[in-house]
């Protein structure tokens, strides 16, 4: 679960981390308010649950409460990448001398945690890291030693001498905050020194493993802040693991490998994945009239491709469901089809018999996937 930035700042400051004061605004009105109680300037930031809000305008320093309104009301109910902005975070300007960067992530190829430090904050880490990779310091910590003093020494030293000390607090604290939330991700871009020598987040990155939020409940809590998607409210009401994804071709599978099986078979034929739904691995034949209706619900999705093996599922309990998924829904893109395993003839046998117009029978995986990719580009039915 990704956090929004003021949300990752309350578990920083829980952890000791030092950030700037700042309030959440839902208004102009509110943002005014908010910059008068500042000292008459502030910095206004849209809160999203993505990256990239500086280059994208979502980050705006104001000299005046007026114009922390005026800007406020332009953030708010706009579209930022995607996402719709419902909060504005309104902060204090400080006097900053230096900008560094600093993240700490579960590193799944390795199975350890990866720390990474740079004394160039505030700018796109992924170019940094692949034009210059010597000036992006990385440890590599063992969760059953944890971080160690070499790991802060080796981590702070591309730092200023008078920095050091102020960013090694602010690490162990990092860690800190990593391992008690189940946290896989804390990252702060910019940390800042001020002139004064405070070593500061200005800002938050953190991503909390969801499996893990059972034994967080005051963090599971900001989810009641997030915007809720009604498609994937109704997916998981039902029970199926639904993802929305940016492409054009619906996809719905059973069991998780064979569903990212399918989506780089999609991506191999020239096509996107608009959305995926996982219905398990005894899927019925109303779970899977349910989740066609959920896919099908998405505007982006000019072709369905769906893919089932059945071993507990049986494909013609799977016909069954696209059929009567089609008489509670109106289709109006083609559902490629490719039923192989348990009573795989019989399924087969009953999409032939009842030769729906918009039912595209094929054999194979790479089959059916170069034909759910054509048709979302346009190819003829």
């Amino acid at each position: 679960m990704d956090l929004y930035e003021h949300q990752g700042k309350e578990l920083f400051r829980a952890h000791g981390i030092v950030t700037p004061r700042g309030i959440v605004a839902e208004t102009g009105e509110q943002a005014a308010d908010a910059t008068r109680e500042l000292g008459g300037r502030s910095v206004v930031k849209v809160q999203v649950q993505v990256g990239g809000r500086g280059k994208g305008g979502g980050v705006v320093l104001v000299d005046s409460p007026e114009r922390a309104a005026e800007e406020a009301a332009r953030m708010l109910g706009s579209d930022f990448k995607g996402h719709e902005v419902r909060q504005v975070l309104v902060e204090e300007l400080l006097p900053i001398a230096r900008e560094f960067y600093t993240s700490m992530l579960l590193d799944r190829s390795t199975g350890d945690y990866l720390a990474m430090m740079t004394a160039e904050g505030g700018m796109d880490i992924e170019e940094l890291a692949r034009t210059r990779p010597e000036a992006l310091r990385r440890a590599h910590v063992d969760a059953m030693l944890g971080l160690r003093a070499f790991h802060v020494r080796e981590l702070v030293g591309t730092l200023p001498t008078d920095a050091r000390e102020g960013a090694s607090d602010v690490l162990r604290r990092m860690y800190e905050l990593l391992q008690e939330r189940d946290a896989t991700l804390v990252e702060v871009n910019p940390l800042v020194q001020l002139d004064d020598g405070v070593v500061v987040a200005l800002d938050s990155k953190v991503t909390v493993d969801d499996n893990a939020l059972f034994r967080h409940p005051d963090v599971e809590a900001y989810k009641d802040a997030f915007p809720i998607d009604p498609v994937q409210a109704r997916a998981n009401e039902q029970g199926l693991q639904y993802v929305k994804l940016d492409g054009n071709v619906g996809i719905i599978g059973n069991g998780a490998g064979l569903v990212m099986s399918t989506l780089d078979v999609v991506a191999q034929a020239g096509a996107k994945a608009a959305n995926f739904l996982d219905v398990g691995g005894g899927a019925s034949a109303d779970q899977m009239a349910t989740s066609l209706e959920v896919v099908l619900s998405d505007p982006a999705v000019k072709a369905v491709f769906i893919n089932i093996f059945g071993g507990i599922t049986r494909c013609d309990l799977v016909a069954h469901g696209v059929l009567g998924a089609l008489d509670r829904v109106e289709a109006t893109v083609p559902l490629v089809v490719r039923l192989d395993g348990t009573n795989a003839e019989e399924g087969r046998a009953i999409l032939a018999e009842a030769a729906h117009p918009r039912i595209v029978a094929a054999a194979t995986m790479l089959e059916a996937a170069e034909r759910a990719a054509a048709l979302a580009n346009g190819a003829a039915a």
